[in-house]
């Protein structure tokens, strides 16, 4: 064992990155469930949006034009979720873990051409001569532009809550779906778009798994982060920098188990690896205490005559 292999620097970048996926599909679900929708299906919105990413990239020779497909792809995933649930009045549950497993499905049909495939890279913001600080201009100042973008994400949904009257009719329908349509908000119509900027954040995240952080395509390489994702929303009571701060925390535990399987650590791979999903789990079991923070109307269809 030598953990002087260990490079704090890379270490730190490494988490930034591996930290990234959790933060799109994470404030995706966030605006999801604060209009009051209980989405399961974000791990098979996520695998959906991975491969469509990816093909669309290795076809086009174009990574953000992958991007934008895996978001595509992710939404219109998440359209079928908005018809079963505020159309048919399907339940919320059922209807996203048979999104989940009918994504996985999708995905490892539609990726049977592309295992082996290596993806075109997206280079790195020009940060000029930041990125030559001592310290933090290899930590802050060497990353691609989904990843800052994904920060931008979680400030403006953050600005979006809590200052704009979108926000406040986003929140009045996830307290009380009955009491925002008495004053005649189109109830169905916000929570349908909530669920589909969601399904395009959870198809964002994908694809950074295929194009960024592991750029080749494994079926089923989401690997449970949609699920650690709808964790992180509990674990930071539905607010959006809460939720950054438990992304980085699930990407810093999978950095270091990947650093110290390099290091040689005489623990078995299959705990290293097990290791950030049980660390992350006894934390918000921990952490989750704040349940008064949950929307009122969470999980519950709304019935227009009710």
């Amino acid at each position: 064992m030598d953990l002087s292999v260990i490079n704090p620097l890379l270490f730190i970048a490494g988490f930034l990155v591996a930290a990234t996926p959790l933060i799109f599909a994470a404030i995706g679900e966030l605006v999801a469930e604060k209009s009051g929708v209980l989405n399961l299906g974000v791990e098979g919105m996520m695998i959906t949006g991975a491969i469509c990413g990816f093909a669309v990239a290795v076809e086009s020779g174009s990574p953000l034009l992958g991007f934008a497909a895996a978001a595509l792809g992710g939404a219109g995933l998440s359209l079928l979720f908005a018809f079963l649930t505020q159309v048919t009045m399907a339940n919320q549950v059922a209807s996203g873990l048979a999104l989940t497993l009918f994504g996985l499905g999708l995905s490892a049909l539609l990726g049977q051409s592309y295992v082996g495939v290596k993806p075109p890279r997206l280079g790195d913001v020009d940060f000029g001569p930041l990125r030559d600080i001592p310290v933090i201009g290899p930590v802050l100042f060497s990353h691609d532009i989904i990843l800052y973008l994904g920060i931008a994400l979680v400030a403006a949904v953050w600005a979006l809550l809590k200052f704009t009257r979108a926000g406040l009719i986003l929140r009045a329908v996830g307290e009380s779906h009955d009491a925002a349509h008495a004053l005649g908000y189109k109830v169905k119509r916000i929570r349908t778009l909530a669920i589909l900027f969601g399904g395009a954040c959870a198809g964002l995240g994908g694809a950074y798994i295929s194009l960024i952080r592991v750029p080749q395509w494994t079926e089923g390489m989401t690997a449970g982060i949609g699920w650690i994702a709808l964790a992180l929303v509990v674990f930071a009571s539905w607010k959006p920098w809460r939720a950054l701060l438990g992304a980085y925390l699930f990407g810093g535990i999978t950095q270091l188990q990947l650093n110290l399987q390099g290091a040689g650590v005489a623990i078995p791979v299959e705990y290293l690896a097990m290791s950030p999903y049980l660390i992350t789990i006894l934390v918000l079991v921990i952490l989750s205490r704040d349940k008064s923070a949950a929307p009122a109307s969470l999980g519950r269809n709304f019935h227009a005559s009710s």
